[in-house]
């Protein structure tokens, strides 16, 4: 089971659309066998079993609530970006999970993320979605009810990991491969780190580019009259256009760092001698 986490961003739109596997429908309804898991103080704040008929576009709307209710809630350097998206992914040859088992890796990665304290209704709003065969994505919203900030922890990659390994354990699944011991940098190695740094979804350049794109085009798609709707349009296509610039990063520094077939030595020649 490999976790990984995602770039922080402005809305949950696009990680919910990671997560299914393709685009936020306004009329597709998520049921419990998608929605596998969620955070406790939902039930509280929605009408018996309403939430279980919900569009991918009310999920969406759901996570998102928060933001727009407390327009001022930022992290400590000012950070608006408050979705927070992670998946793992089981080994390909791991057996299928059922649905309970996904719901307890959804809880396990929440109370390991911090997003989700035992006995506390009122903290992030999250869900955790299953809708690809072997992965589980789970999408969080870093500001509580009273808009209050969640911070995650510092050490929060490792508290995945750890989890994960646990998990495996538990589940009997199919433990990640370790690491192998590093070796010391070629140049096309160097160069594939700068590309694969320049591509990073959580700390690269253009994810905060692609973010703040996704961000503006949110707010001028709810402002009246088309030409607000028209310019939202083309800022959506312009961050489809750099995530794509950002994959072909990835499969670029992926190439610089592939061993290369080393050619066959050329047959030895044959020689003949001259009878004198």
């Amino acid at each position: 089971m490999i976790p990984r986490l995602h770039q922080r961003m402005h809305t949950p739109h696009d990680p919910l659309e990671v997560a299914l596997g393709r685009p936020l429908s306004p009329t597709e309804g998520l049921t419990e066998h998608t929605i596998v898991a969620h955070w406790t103080g939902l039930d509280y704040f929605t009408l018996d079993d309403e939430h279980k008929s919900w569009t991918s576009f009310e999920w969406a709307e759901h996570i998102e609530e928060a933001l727009l209710e407390h327009p001022f809630a930022a992290s400590p350097d000012d950070d608006r970006r408050a979705i927070l998206h992670l998946d793992v992914r089981l080994h390909p040859d791991d057996r299928e999970l059922m649905g309970p088992e996904w719901t307890e890796v959804a809880h396990r990665l929440a109370r390991a993320t911090g997003i989700e304290i035992p006995g506390k209704d009122s903290g992030c709003r999250w869900i955790a979605v299953q809708a690809q065969p072997g992965r589980l994505d789970l999408i969080a919203n870093l500001i509580h009810l009273d808009g209050a900030w969640h911070a995650p922890p510092a050490d929060i990659l490792r508290r995945l990991a750890d989890q994960a390994r646990r998990i495996e354990q538990d589940l009997d699944l199919i433990p990640a491969r370790p690491t192998t011991q590093p070796t010391a940098p070629t140049a096309s190695g160097q160069l594939a780190s700068v590309l694969t740094q320049l591509a990073n979804e959580q700390t690269g350049p253009l994810a905060t580019v692609r973010g703040l794109v996704e961000h503006t085009a949110h707010r001028l798609a709810r402002q009246p009259g088309a030409a607000g709707t028209d310019t939202a349009h083309r800022l959506e296509l312009i961050a489809r256009r750099l995530h794509a610039v950002q994959q072909d990063l990835d499969a670029t520094a992926a190439h610089l760092v592939q061993p290369r077939a080393v050619a066959a030595p050329a047959a030895a020649r044959r020689t003949t001698h001259r009878r004198l």
